[in-house]
């Protein structure tokens, strides 16, 4: 039931992605990068649930320190996510095999360069190494440009970006690279996925639905959006994203091989048509950019907690990092991003204080019942 894809065949190393190769599988480290002993059996837990490439996050020298002593641990193929810098690129390069950039950030850095040469940083970096790269489109975070080329139409905007990076890497004369454009609500996923492969189908395309949430409801959103795309031979590669236990990281493995499988084998499930009602509770998966392991636990306790809302038509968000935390929350009606000490509350995009870890689901019940009474 998965068709021929349309996408030219790339390598990581020697990993071959797209054209005839099979479905990849990955996932990512969601240890902190500089405690190398919890990352390194992180990776192994990963690789032993059969990933074929692991993603490490780095954001600082300490962490190319740590990455150069958990690269000397594994012979598990490695992709690093430069998160926002992406200056680094040339320190990490030597120790991985594909480089992640997220578009929407390199705005931020060095603004008086521009993009394209930015881009060509990255490229020559990847060249030089033997690297691949990830054009990483997340829909929580696109450069503001593109929101302003075109106003109200998100998704437009989203498949703009890839097109443009994917143009910009091809004059270059790059051929190695992958294109993934991700969110939160698998209907998203869908529409942009579709849309950027009618204008690219030669590009190989990295599936997944960032910040799924817990099991049972991520495995579903992610199995909506992937059983969507792979039925019409869109999707080369991908990542099940799931807020577990560090030690249950495998899981995400084994669900994307499952996927994979029951579509192959016409094995589709039906969505119910009421699954998009109600309350929709969104938490990213957690890896190494997270300051606070307790994330996680918030994440199963704000779902128990807001069970007796579950009727009303309201988003919360849960994120585990100052990265991601401040920018992918702003369209959920409540929004929480965890520091080391402290969650931020939110109410759309507007700062409602910090909380202790202790005392967070107190304020949030207290927002979450006056929106509820507003609204009623």
């Amino acid at each position: 039931m998965i068709p021929a894809r349309k996408s030219r065949k790339i390598h990581i190393k020697h990993l071959a992605i797209g054209g005839d190769a099979p479905i990849a599988v990955q996932s990512m480290a969601a240890t902190q990068t500089r405690d190398i002993a919890a990352t390194v059996r992180q990776v192994k837990i990963l690789e032993d649930a059969g990933a074929d490439l692991v993603r490490i996050a780095v954001d600082s020298a300490a962490d190319v320190e740590a990455l150069a002593q958990v690269r000397a641990q594994t012979k598990a193929l490695l992709s690093v996510d430069l998160q926002e810098n992406y200056r680094l690129a040339a320190k990490v390069a030597p120790l991985v095999d594909k480089i992640r950039y997220n578009p929407g950030h390199l705005h931020h850095h060095e603004k008086h360069l521009p993009i394209p040469e930015k881009v060509a940083f990255l490229v020559g970096v990847a060249r030089e190494h033997g690297c691949a790269l990830r054009i990483g489109i997340n829909a929580g975070s696109i450069a503001p440009e593109y929101d302003a080329r075109f106003p109200g139409d998100h998704v437009s905007a989203i498949v703009a970006c890839a097109v443009d990076h994917c143009r910009i890497v091809d004059e270059l004369g790059f051929r190695e690279y992958v294109v993934s454009i991700k969110d939160s609500d698998p209907r998203l996923v869908i529409d942009a996925n579709i849309r950027f492969a009618e204008q690219r189908p030669d590009v190989p395309l990295h599936l997944g639905v960032t910040e799924a949430g817990m099991p049972p409801e991520g495995v579903i959103k992610t199995r909506i959006a992937f059983e969507q795309l792979l039925s019409r031979g869109i999707g080369d590669t991908l990542r099940v994203s799931l807020t577990v236990p560090f030690d249950d990281k495998g899981l995400e493995i084994r669900v994307g091989r499952e996927l994979i499988a029951d579509i192959e084998a016409g094995r589709f499930r039906s969505v119910p048509p009421n699954f998009f009602d109600g309350l929709n509770i969104i938490a990213c998966p957690s890896c190494s950019r997270v300051e606070n392991v307790r994330f996680i636990e918030l994440a199963a306790q704000v779902k128990e907690m807001t069970a007796y809302a579950k009727a009303h038509e309201l988003t919360i968000a849960i994120m585990g990092c100052r990265v991601n935390g401040p920018g992918e929350t702003d369209d959920a009606d409540l929004g929480l991003w965890c520091g080391p000490n402290f969650v931020n509350l939110k109410r759309g995009e507007h700062e409602l204080g910090a909380f202790s870890y202790d005392d967070i689901l107190g304020a949030l019940k207290r927002e979450l019942d006056t929106l509820i009474a507003a609204r009623a």
